[in-house]
Parts: structure tokens; C-alpha cells; sequence
């Protein structure tokens, strides 16, 4: 849909991409080796990086959400991904 994507194998490669590169959203696997999407997020965040983080996971129940927000995650999606919801959250959290 016009986005240009990149990705990274594990949750410390993530964390280093996303500090060194231009991006304007990180979709975050939160179930990622080395280091998972939780410690990836929070790491994330301590280094200062102030865009859009999207949780991805298989888990959709509440405690799952304030986890995901609780590790600094912006907003939360559900696998499978519906395309077009997501979509719509990384246009509504790139205004």
C-alpha cells in the first residue's frame, strides 16, 4: 500500500534499526527472540525514541493491551492482522 518496509530478525536487531533509521511507525512483534517486543519497546523508549510503536500479538485480552501500553506501545493489534485496521492505526497515529 505504499509503504516502504523493513525488518529485523529478533528484538535487539529491532531496537538498534529503529534508534538508527528514519522510521516513522514500528510495527513490534512482541513474541520476538534475543528480545522480546516488551523489553524491545521499553528499551525504545529509554533511548528516547518518541514514534509510534504498534504492538502485534496473538493476545487480545485486556491485560494483554495494558501490558503492551504499559511497555510504552502506542496502540495494539491483534494477529491475525487485519490489514485494513492496520492501516487505519498507523494513519491515526502518524497525524
Amino acid at each position: 500500500r505504499g509503504a516502504v518496509v523493513d525488518t529485523a530478525d529478533n528484538g535487539k536487531e529491532g531496537v538498534q534499526m529503529a534508534i538508527s533509521g528514519g522510521y516513522d511507525v514500528v510495527l513490534m512483534d512482541m513474541q520476538m527472540p534475543v528480545l522480546d517486543g516488551y523489553a524491545a519497546t521499553k528499551n525504545l523508549r529509554a533511548l528516547g525514541f518518541t514514534k509510534p510503536i504498534i504492538a502485534l500479538t496473538a493476545h487480545a485480552m485486556a491485560e494483554e493491551r495494558l501490558k503492551t501500553k504499559d511497555a510504552g506501545c502506542n496502540a495494539h493489534i491483534t494477529k491475525p492482522i487485519d490489514t485494513n485496521l492496520l492501516i487505519e492505526a498507523i494513519k491515526e497515529l502518524s497525524v
